[in-house]
């Protein structure tokens, strides 16, 4: 463990000198927790206020019950929001993992480290947790930041209590964390095959596609999040991260790194 940390805080140190790594874990978190309050600030009275029933997916309005239709409009808009806390924690570390290993490689620092006792999997992990910790705690701190805004913008008791439903706790606390890891271990396994940060980070960006699937799902009506759906997926997800740490670790060659990366 004093290897992975002594690592974690070497990463730390180099990747936050970078401005663009800054603003991702930190402004653009606040940024995407502030944008579902200024809409709903916006729409307070509008649309919130009514509307009708064909306005809503069918499944919603199942969903709904004996909501009022204003309050299943909030809802609604609510459910569009949630899966943002899912990719939160998704494109933030990827810009730290994909930069982690690349960037080394050019800047001639990672073979030194590679050279030195620590193991491949204490080298792994170090990294991801690096990149890992800092995008699961900014993906919390904006949800907090959300459910204090929520009632200062006028969502209704229905609404507030939908935010603070077991489905959004698991999606931001459960599925969050399971994301990001997968997003970093993929990030590095990139990273170590290709020879520039940018090409690494596009290549990890094909990860946010399965979450874009659930918000063109609900729109259509085809999806209605909830606790089900969410341990479900946390379930995949945890299948798929093992998997990926299996081989991540086995496709990551140091040897090959020391003689070949030039």
């Amino acid at each position: 463990m004093k290897h992975i940390r002594t690592l974690i805080a070497k990463e730390w140190a180099e990747v936050f000198q970078n401005r663009i790594v800054v603003f991702t874990v930190g402004a653009l978190p606040l940024l995407l927790a502030l944008l579902p309050l200024g809409i709903l600030l916006t729409m307070r009275g509008t649309t919130l206020g009514g509307g009708e029933t064909s306005d809503l997916p069918p499944s919603m309005i199942k969903a709904c019950g004996a909501i009022a239709i204003g309050d299943c409009f909030q809802i609604f808009l609510l459910n569009q929001f949630l899966p943002l806390f899912m990719m939160m924690p998704l494109f933030i570390p990827i810009a730290i993992a994909s930069y982690s290993i690349v960037g080394e490689k050019t800047t001639r620092s990672l073979e030194p480290l590679l050279a030195t006792p620590i193991t491949t999997e204490e080298l792994l992990a170090g990294k991801a947790l690096a990149a890992v910790i800092p995008a699961v705690l900014a993906t919390w701190g904006s949800f907090v930041i959300f459910l204090i805004g929520l009632p200062l913008v006028g969502a209704s008791s229905p609404a507030l209590l939908t935010a603070l439903s077991p489905t959004w706790f698991a999606a931001t606390l459960l599925i969050g964390p399971l994301v990001s890891v997968l997003a970093v271990i993929f990030a590095l396994m990139v990273s170590s095959r290709v020879n520039d940060p940018r090409v690494a980070e596009q290549i990890s960006g094909v990860l946010i596609v399965p979450v874009l699937g659930l918000v063109f799902g609900q729109l259509a009506g085809v999806l209605v999040l909830n606790l089900q759906l969410m341990l479900t997926v946390a379930a995949g997800l945890a299948v798929i991260d093992v998997i990926l740490v299996f081989f991540g670790a086995r496709l990551f060659q140091r040897e090959v790194i020391l003689t070949r990366w030039k």
